[in-house]
């Protein structure tokens, strides 16, 4: 089958699954668009220049990023799960952080690139899955301003580092702090947007003078956005639906469950 046509299937079949965890999980998708658009990359069927393959990759999930985490939260501020306060907390800090991620990326080669995305991800799936139940007493007993602020950059320069949103770990700081598990996932896809958005800017700056293919917008490769986006936007309310069905014990364990198995594909290299 020829490259454009097999794109033309990947690209939307991608989107479909990301915009599926990003509602199900607050993650923004990008734990499964960065793997899959940089083992396109690695197959050939799109020509990146090798030294840039997980730059363009990372940026070009938040962007796409941007617009099923708009679809996410829209279908959890529905079922009442977004706890603003929060959000709007940890964004100024999400920003900023997100905009470093970028930077420090651009510096990094695309091998230590896949290993900060792998081992951040083995952590994130221990903790989910090893961390006790929350005690319903504690709930929404939040941060002061400037943990939050350190929080926020934490989050933003890892999320934007790794082009997975910040879901993953906007979710257990939040668990941490005695928000429920759906509350902070629907919270976590909020928090998203801000993270994506700097961060995709950041990566468009960071890749102007960088050698990408055609319909690239520095590290931001337009053909995956739109294919992955559209398919995306579309199966994000659907996530969010099952988030809201499944029982909360369950929906951790198949939150770490994925995480291993993208996290141990990533660090194969």
């Amino acid at each position: 089958m020829p490259a454009p046509l097999v794109l033309l299937l990947l690209f939307p079949a991608i989107g479909a699954l990301s915009g599926l965890l990003a509602g199900l999980f607050g993650i923004g998708g990008g734990l499964v668009i960065v793997p899959a658009l940089n083992a396109a990359f690695v197959a050939g069927l799109v020509a990146v220049d090798p030294a840039v393959r997980m730059h363009v990759a990372i940026g070009s999930s938040l962007a796409v990023i941007v617009f099923t985490a708009v679809s996410s939260v829209r279908a959890h501020h529905g079922y009442g799960a977004v706890l603003w306060p929060a959000v709007r907390g940890l964004a100024p800090g999400v920003v900023v952080g997100a905009l470093l991620g970028a930077w420090v990326a651009d510096a990094l080669a695309t091998r230590a690139l896949e290993v900060v995305f792998g081992v951040f991800v083995l952590l994130m799936a221990a903790h989910m899955a090893l961390s006790p139940r929350v005690a319903a007493a504690e709930v929404q007993r939040m941060p002061g301003l400037a943990k939050n602020l350190g929080a926020g950059a934490g989050i933003g320069t890892v999320s934007a580092l790794g082009g997975i949103g910040g879901g993953i770990m906007t979710v257990p700081y939040l668990a941490w702090h005695g928000v429920p598990l759906r509350t902070a996932v629907g919270t976590a896809a909020a928090c998203t947007l801000p993270v994506a958005l700097s961060g995709a800017a950041g990566y468009a700056w960071a890749g102007w003078t960088a050698q990408t293919p055609p319909w690239s917008l520095g590290y931001l490769y337009w053909p995956a956005i739109a294919g992955i986006a559209v398919a995306a936007v579309l199966t994000a309310p659907l996530g969010a639906q099952l988030a809201h069905r499944l029982p909360v014990r369950q929906l951790r364990r198949l939150f770490a469950l994925l995480l291993v198995v993208v996290a141990v594909d990533m660090l194969r290299g």
